[in-house]
C-alpha cells in the first residue's frame, strides 16, 4: 500500500490542475497514486458512467453501495446488470437496524416524520463504517445537479468522512452523461426514462417536473436536498 499522506495544500494542487481534465484521466489519477485497496466507488446505480470507466482502468477496483433497505427494484436490478457486465462483485452495506426494528423505536415511516434522522440512520451511518479503512472515495456528484453541489471540486478533502474524496464528472453536464452512457452501453436505471432524474429511496423520490433542477424530486415539500453524505 502506498504510505504517502495528502495535504489539503498538495488537493488544491491537484484539484486545480485535473480542473477540466477528462473523468478518465481523473480515475487515473487515483489508480496512479493509491493502491486499489485503498479506494472504492460509492454508486447510487443510476447512470453507472464511472463505473464503465472504472473498470477499464483498474478492474480490481472496488464498487460498493448503501442498500438501506428502501430502494427501488428498479435500483438492484440494475446493481445485477453492472456484475453481469463487468463481471465485477458489488459490494453491499446495510444499516444496523432493520426497517421493523427502526419502526419500534422511533414509530412508523421516520422518513415522513423525520427525514434527517432516517437518512442519519440508514445512510451516513452506514457511509461511516464503508468508509473505513479507505484513503479515498469516489462519487459521481455533479455541479448542475442542484445549487448545493455548485462548487464540489474534482478532488478535495471530506470533513465528514475524514478522506480525500473525489468527484470525476463533477464538471459533466447531463447531455454528456447521457452521451456516455449510450455511445458505451451503459447499464442505467430504468426510473430515468420515467421523469426521475435523481435517485434514492422509493418513498422519499419522485419524478421531476420540466425545468426542476435534478434533486428536486427528493424529499419534495420537504426542504431537503441532501441525504446528509455530501452535505
Amino acid at each position: 500500500m502506498s504510505t504517502k499522506q495528502w495535504s489539503r495544500e498538495e488537493l488544491q494542487k491537484v484539484n486545480a490542475s485535473l480542473e477540466g481534465r477528462s473523468p478518465q484521466e481523473v480515475l487515473k489519477w487515483v489508480a496512479d497514486n493509491f493502491d486499489v485497496k485503498e479506494f472504492a466507488l460509492a454508486s447510487s446505480f443510476a447512470e453507472c458512467v464511472l463505473i464503465d470507466m472504472l473498470v477499464k482502468i483498474e478492474p480490481q477496483a472496488r464498487v460498493f453501495y448503501i442498500d438501506t433497505g428502501l430502494l427501488f427494484s428498479e435500483t438492484l436490478d440494475v446493481v445485477k446488470r453492472v456484475e453481469e457486465k463487468y463481471g465485477i462483485k458489488v459490494e453491499r452495506f446495510a444499516p444496523v437496524l432493520t426497517l421493523e426494528q427502526m419502526e419500534v423505536e422511533y414509530g412508523p415511516e421516520l422518513w415522513k416524520k423525520e427525514p434527517d434522522r432516517c437518512c442519519l440512520l440508514r445512510k451516513v451511518n452506514v457511509m461511516t463504517e464503508a468508509l473505513k479503512g479507505f484513503k479515498l472515495w469516489i462519487t459521481g456528484l455533479r455541479r448542475e445537479e442542484s445549487a448545493s453541489r455548485k462548487d464540489a471540486p474534482v478532488v478535495g478533502w471530506d470533513e465528514k468522512f475524514g478522506l480525500i474524496k473525489v468527484n470525476p464528472i463533477a464538471a459533466w453536464s447531463k447531455k454528456e452523461v447521457w452521451d456516455y452512457v449510450h455511445k458505451h452501453d451503459v447499464p442505467y436505471n430504468a426510473l430515468l426514462d420515467k421523469g426521475y432524474t435523481s435517485i434514492g429511496c422509493a418513498p422519499c423520490t419522485m419524478p421531476v417536473k420540466p425545468g426542476e433542477d435534478e434533486r428536486s424530486g427528493r424529499w419534495a415539500g420537504k426542504g431537503k436536498t441532501e441525504c446528509g453524505l455530501h452535505k
